[in-house]
């Protein structure tokens, strides 16, 4: 699975959740999560690459999902997952 495809479906985990996704043009970074006011906004960076933008999406998911185990993800998603939270 390519990084896009992961990205891709974690941020459907994020939009699903409530959390409005928003493309900018962030320097590269990959974007991140924050509340603005009454609205939780995922920033996604369209200057990062996919692999830097599915990590930043992966922790927003850590942040917005109380326990992962519990929703559906493919198994190259939840791995994904599972090499980000080692990461710290």
């Amino acid at each position: 699975m390519t990084h896009r495809a992961i990205l891709d479906d974690l941020l459907e985990v994020l939009s699903n959740r409530g959390v409005h996704i928003r493309t900018d043009c962030l320097g590269g970074g990959g974007g991140g999560l924050c509340q603005l006011r009454d609205k939780t906004v995922f920033f996604l960076d369209s200057q990062a690459s996919s692999y830097d933008s599915a990590i930043q999406a992966g922790r927003a998911v850590l942040r917005v999902v109380e326990d992962p185990e519990t929703i559906f993800l493919k198994p190259a998603v939840r791995d994904f997952l599972d090499r980000i939270q080692e990461m710290g």
